[in-house]
């Protein structure tokens, strides 16, 4: 209607270009990467890692921390946990912008199309984060910012389809359902 047209006009067509997601595409090679074992949470020692573990790793991935605990490291002394594999070659993608659930549905749908023949990937993961400054989170509770904004959720996908739901809110958010 006349309210759409309007709002339209308003925003310059190169501004609503910028609302357009960024997607980059980045390649991790000899990555060293946790074991993990779908039926397996807590971890066993020298048999798999646990879901902390793994949260943890990750987001030492994706902030492109080294793995490889050099003291010289001013940094982070951080190292992959145990057991660990060397994946000769990883895929990080990340898109950036404002995503709708339907999205995140097909990009899980589309991510599992891996598993196909030949069956390279174990397991895969989607992180999806809220921006750290959104005034809501999960529920109808505002979003409480204090320290970190922490505002997301994580999806680890194995090859026989089993998965895990990580979720991390800030100390004064309602958690989900």
């Amino acid at each position: 209607g006349a309210e759409g047209s309007t709002l339209m006009s308003y925003f310059s067509k190169n501004e609503i270009q910028a609302l357009k997601p960024k997607i980059t595409f980045s390649t991790l090679r000899d990555l060293q990467c946790p074991v993990l074992q779908s039926n397996d949470l807590q971890g066993k020692p020298e048999e798999s890692c646990s879901t902390e573990e793994l949260f943890e790793w990750l987001g030492a991935v994706l902030n492109q921390v080294s793995l490889d605990n050099k003291s010289s490291s001013f940094l982070s002394t951080y190292c992959c946990p145990e057991p660990n594999t060397v994946v000769e070659k990883a895929f990080l993608c990340t898109i950036t912008g404002f995503i709708i659930p339907e999205k995140i549905i097909q990009l899980l749908e589309q991510l599992c199309c891996y598993f196909g023949e030949p069956k390279l990937a174990y397991w895969l993961t989607l992180t999806v984060h809220g921006f750290a400054d959104s005034p809501v989170s999960w529920r109808e509770s505002e979003h409480g910012f204090h320290k970190g904004g922490e505002n997301l959720y994580n999806f680890v996908i194995f090859r026989n389809l089993d998965y895990w739901l990580q979720m991390a809110v800030g100390a004064h958010d309602d958690c989900p359902p």
